[in-house]
């Protein structure tokens, strides 16, 4: 099974991709295991319409120019998909993510005022004087088709910790915000209470063996992350769309007739 490797921008014989990032935000619940913050799309929009996915979204040049700025010395790529992380978190869902600083929840409101009149992110950091802690989003994986104008996106970790927070959908690109377990999101999925595309579901998979974000970590620690690609397959006259093993995946894929891909 063919992937393209590594951690840098598409190779240049590789399709002509559209650079994204996702983080999974993690909430000890108060029983049982950890919730995640999902996001139900807007039935309108090009990617995903309808389904419920990871906040996230396409690196702006903005996101490029202010990780340079404050992380130099690190990969552009993940540097880059981290700020787009921080600044589409508090875009779609109000919350703040991947900072030193305590922010209070009016503060966050009022940022993500400032963020919307703006458009990008690096006036709201320079406004409310913020620390970014880029180790408080850990690469947890980098998923892009095979196809031009795909997202090849990288996927962040991060933990809230214990608590209420204030939330709020952008009610723009998405309708509806929900917490849920990985096992619990599974069960909506299953009983067609929310549509989940394939990225998605094998995340959820993959999560929802984990009791805790410290030990998600720690898989996480084993399994170097290289960009996934999934490619579709005969078996036994039946199409399925599949992806390849050593990623820390529980589950390589399914028919296709029954996946979603956005």
């Amino acid at each position: 099974m063919s992937e393209y490797p590594g951690e840098g921008p598409m190779p240049p014989n590789g399709p002509q991709v559209v650079p994204a990032a996702t983080v999974v935000i993690f909430r000890r619940a108060h029983e049982g295991p950890p919730q995640l913050l999902m996001v139900q799309r807007s039935r309108e929009m090009r990617f995903a319409g309808g389904a419920a996915v990871f906040p996230g979204g396409k690196i702006d040049p903005e996101d490029r120019t202010l990780a340079a700025e404050l992380m130099p010395e690190d990969d552009p790529e993940v540097a880059a998909a981290r700020i787009a992380a921080i600044r589409e978190t508090l875009e779609e869902t109000g919350l703040v993510i991947g900072l030193r600083n305590r922010v209070s929840a009016s503060e966050a409101a009022s940022a993500r005022a400032l963020l919307l009149k703006e458009g990008h992110l690096a006036p709201v950091i320079r406004a409310y004087g913020w620390a970014v802690e880029p180790e408080r989003l850990t690469l947890y994986a980098h998923w892009c088709p095979p196809f031009a104008r795909a997202f090849d996106t990288r996927f962040f970790v991060t933990d809230l910790g214990t608590g209420d927070v204030d939330i709020a959908v952008d009610a723009t690109e998405n309708t509806h915000l929900f917490w849920a377990s990985a096992a619990r999101a599974l069960e909506m999925a299953d009983a067609g209470e929310i549509s989940v595309i394939f990225p998605t579901r094998r995340n959820l998979e993959r999560l929802a063996q984990f009791d805790s974000f410290t030990a998600a970590l720690h898989d996480i620690s084993r399994h170097p992350v290289r960009r996934i690609q999934p490619i579709q397959v005969e078996r036994e006259g039946e199409m399925w769309i599949e992806i390849a093993e050593g990623h820390g995946y529980p589950v390589l894929g399914q028919p296709l007739a029954t996946a979603k891909r956005g």
